[in-house]
This record gives structure tokens, sequence and C-alpha cells, in this order.
């Protein structure tokens, strides 16, 4: 899919990261990552974003391969972060008469990053200067909402999408071959190299990096609905055409912080390997009453997007950990903190606590617990007390019941 046609029109200049395995330094990617970029050709020209500075060398050469001498006349800047944004001041350099599309929100901080000097050619007037070391002077044009660039046969219309997932970013609607350039929106984890499920990598981007979110997702869903779409292009993973009712509802799930699936997770953090048995025996507990997808994660060694993902995924939460210096143990104080920034919601939630001599924890999970919405807790809270006991047995037992009632 590299090498992707999206139409005689609209050529894919993006580049494959299969060596990047942090995405935003914390998110494992062990199919790496694509960094999107896309040009439109008419009468105007006009390059849908950059891409990250590890790949901004082979991007320039797809983007001069592809446009095979001609130059461009504008550079649509949807979103900012330095995986998207990164190569502008290489592209600038390289294309000095070329223009810079954005909003009012976009070039104050696209200075944070590049020292430059803008002249509006909507107001043919100098918009702002970046100290007396002036080392590029660009062309800006500042769009705001519904506003249309006409490239010829193609119309560019622009929407601002704040806080999708940052404050600047907008999504542009090319209205002829009806496609939307969806900034971050759509995005996957995975190069488009790598054989991914888009299902899985979607959901475990759009929870850790757009999760927080929800309610400006929705506004944008709202904004496309009114759209006739026939394409989405993301700035990560493939460009989405067929069944996009598909893709819209699963986002309008994500979004509402609806669960999309009936399922238990067990996610427990243990110190020598008591509450992990206890959480594995609990499991088999679940599936012995009939129990589907249940789903175990070890909080100390497996990957805590993943973990994330799956409590946003389905209904139920069961969280299990020892007690560790009178409070959480690490890894249990990370996960939780992880699913309260992304608001995590609407789940039903149980407990087990473990410690040897004063079992805390519980408490303390419960107080994460208590700083999220529609959140429903069930009883009873499971102690254990170093190991299983038969008396810990049937309170595990009891909890299973209670959350499969």
């Amino acid at each position: 899919m590299k090498n992707m046609h999206i139409s005689d029109s609209v050529a894919y200049v993006g580049v494959d990261d299969t060596t990047l395995d942090l995405f935003e330094g914390q998110y494992r990617i062990p199919y790496g990552v694509s960094y999107n970029s896309y040009i439109i050709f008419d009468e105007k020209i006009a390059v849908m974003d950059t891409v990250d500075p590890r790949a901004t060398d082979e991007w320039l050469k797809n983007l001069q391969a592809t446009l095979d001498g001609k130059t461009p006349d504008y550079l649509v800047v949807q979103h900012l972060e330095p995986d998207h944004a990164g190569s502008i001041f290489r592209f600038t350099e390289l294309y000095p008469d070329a223009v810079l599309v954005g909003n009012k929100k976009t070039f104050p901080m696209l200075q944070q990053f590049f020292n430059l000097k803008f002249s509006d050619v909507s107001r043919a007037e100098t918009a702002s200067e970046a100290g007396e070391d002036i080392s590029l002077k660009v062309n800006i044009l500042t769009v705001g909402e519904g506003d249309t660039l006409s490239l010829g046969s193609h119309t560019l219309q622009f929407f601002m999408a704040p806080f999708v997932h940052w404050p600047e970013v907008m999504v542009t609607y090319e209205q002829s071959e009806r496609l939307l350039f969806s900034a971050d929106g759509f995005g996957t984890f995975g190069a488009l190299s790598q054989d991914i499920d888009w299902i899985t990598e979607a959901r475990r981007y759009y929870i850790n990096i757009v999760g927080k979110y929800g309610s400006q997702v929705q506004a944008l869903l709202k904004k496309a609905s009114g759209l006739d779409i026939a394409a989405i292009c993301p700035l990560h993973g493939p460009v989405l055409r067929e069944s996009l009712g598909y893709y819209i509802e699963k986002y309008a799930t994500w979004s509402s912080y609806e669960p999309e699936e009936k399922g238990i997770v067990i996610a427990y953090a243990s110190l020598h390997g008591n509450t992990a048995r206890a959480a594995r025996q609990f499991g088999e507990m679940l599936e012995r009453r009939g129990a589907k997808n249940v789903v175990l994660f070890d909080l100390n060694r497996d990957d805590m997007s993943a973990a994330i993902e799956s409590a946003y995924r389905y209904d139920r939460l069961v969280l299990a950990s020892v007690t560790y210096d009178a409070s959480l143990f690490p890894a249990m104080e990370d996960f939780l903190y992880h699913l309260k920034i992304k608001n995590f919601q609407k789940r039903t939630v149980g407990y087990i606590q473990n410690g040897s001599w004063a079992p805390a924890s519980a408490k303390f999970m419960k107080a994460h617990i208590a700083q999220m919405k529609d959140i429903t807790e069930v009883e009873p809270v499971v102690t254990i007390r170093s190991a299983l006991s038969q008396d810990s047995r049937k309170e595990l037992e009891a909890l299973a019941d209670a959350l499969l009632a």
C-alpha cells in the first residue's frame, strides 16, 4: 500500500517508519507507523501536510519524484504535531513561493517550532515575526470554518477540529472527488507496508491518542455527517474507501465512551506472584460460568496501551493489586492514571486486593475510580492475605457471580 493509488489527480507521497519503537515516546508500535502526505494536482497544486523529521529526506524524494518538475502552490497544514509538521521548514526552503494554508491558531504555534516571518497573502501584510533573527520568510493564507480554496476543478473546504487532538487541528474536504483529509482522525498505528488488523490498531491509536477528547470528536462527526464522503485520507494508516459507515460507527462509539462489546478485563499488579495466580484463577471461574471475552493483563509486563484499549473495548473491569508501601503497586497506579486522563467512564468495576498484614489497595483503587464518571462498582471486594485461602476463594466466586448477574 506504500504506493497506493488514490485517484488520477491525488497522489500519496507519505513514508513508512518501521524503526520507531515508541509513538509519542510511550506507545509501543511493533508494526511501525506511517506518516501520510498527499498531493492534489490541478491548475494549482496543493500538498497536504508534511512528515516527521525522521522521514524528511525520503518524503522530499517522494515529493519531488511525484511532482516531476512541477512546483506546488500550497502546503495545507492541518496539524502541527511534529510527526506531521516536522518537515515544513525544509519544504519552505525548497519551495519558497508556496503558500502555507492554516487557521488562526496554526501560525502562532508554528513559530514555536520554526523561526519564520509570515506574510499573510489574504491581507497582504506581515502577520507576525519571530524575533530579529529571521531565517526564512514564508507566505501564509489564514482560513476559517467553512472557507474554500479553489485549485481549479478541485475545491478545498476547511473545517475546524479543535482538540482532535491539538487546538489548531482542522480537516479538509475536497468537494469534486469527495475526499475527507481527516488529520489524525481515523488514523492507526502500523506502517502501510505491514499487515495489520485495522480495528485493533485504530482502536489502540484512538483511545490512547485522542480518547480524552470525546466531545470534540463528536462535534467533528456531526460536521462530517453533512458531507458526501467517498474516501477518508488520514495522516496515519490506510486510506478508507469502502464501508465508511463501519469506521464512522466505531468512532461514534469510542467518542461516546460506550462499551464496544461485552467482556471482562482483569488488570492485575502482582509482587511475588500470588495476586497474579488469583487473577488467573478468577478468569477461569468466569469462563466456567460462561463468560465470553475474558482478557487478562499483567500490568508489570504487558503493553499499557493495549490494556487501556481493552478496558475501553469491554463493559466490565476487575482491578487486582497487591498493597505496596501502604498504597498501590506502581503499575496499578499508572494504569488508573491513564484511565483517568483518557476519560474512562460508563463501566462496571470490581476489586481484588492483597496484603500480608494490612491489605488496603482496594481503598486506593476506589479513590481513583471515584474520579471517573458513570462507574458501577460491584461487591464483594475480595481480600487476599498473602495467598488465596478457602475464604478468599469463596469471595472470588461471589465476585464472579456478581459480575455476571
